[in-house]
């Protein structure tokens, strides 16, 4: 990998811990944060890595981590963007999904997209994730438990009930996550019209997401590349 990809992908990491902190102070899950990774006390106990070379006590503090929430029963998600992390003696079995940038360049104005800006809004963008990404953990759902209104301050957009996404500006790139359409609106270009009411947002910075496999052509045909496959421990 190239430095400038290296340091892409460090950004995407560094955004998606930015935005599961986040929300996580929001609901008032507990969050842990070492220089090496952090950790995310939600639903899932969720571990991030955050560096592609993480010392003795990072790797050992981490696995004892994932070791002990796995043997209170715990659901326990490793995320390795840089593939270095070696979990199979904890059980563990990891699954790869690409992570992904698109360097700034021009896109159509979706107009048919907006930017939630009022909790009720918030609240549809809501449902349509946790029915439609989906986010089973989370259902039935109860309302606001998901999105707090904190996300407010940060980019959600919505187009009409058909599809949402969240975005995250932190660490000079825009990240987004759950780029989501329900069933019955899918193939209709609702995706990508999220996607370039993102780009048009962050305007001239790069974006970054992991892909789900199903998603990963619509991300190729705007523009986006690969970084490298991460690692997702579970």
């Amino acid at each position: 990998m190239t430095g400038s990809r290296t340091e892409r992908l460090r950004q995407a990491g560094d955004n998606a811990v930015a935005m599961w902190a986040a929300l996580a102070r929001a609901r008032g899950d507990g969050v842990l944060e070492r220089p090496g990774f952090a950790a995310i006390d939600g639903r899932r106990f969720r571990i991030m890595l955050r560096t592609g070379e993480p010392d003795g006590e990072t790797t050992r503090e981490l696995a004892e981590l994932a070791r002990g929430k796995r043997a209170e029963g715990r659901a326990v998600v490793v995320e390795d963007p840089f593939r270095v992390l070696e979990l199979h003696d904890l059980g563990m079995t990891a699954g790869q999904l690409p992570v992904m940038v698109r360097e700034p360049a021009p896109v159509p104005d979706e107009g048919s997209v907006t930017r939630v800006r009022t909790a009720a809004e918030l609240a549809v963008a809501e449902a349509v994730v946790v029915d439609g990404f989906p986010l089973e953990e989370y259902q039935p759902l109860e309302p606001g438990t998901v999105f707090p209104r904190a996300l407010l301050d940060q980019a959600v957009f919505l187009k009409g009930g058909e599809g949402a996404c969240v975005t995250m500006d932190h660490g000079g790139v825009g990240g987004v996550y759950w780029v989501t359409t329900l069933p019955e609106h899918r193939s209709k270009g609702v995706g990508r019209a999220l996607v370039h009411a993102v780009l048009r947002h962050f305007e001239d910075r790069p974006v970054t997401l992991t892909a789900a496999r199903a998603g990963k052509s619509l991300y190729d045909k705007l523009g986006f590349t690969e970084l490298g496959d991460a690692n997702w421990w579970r």
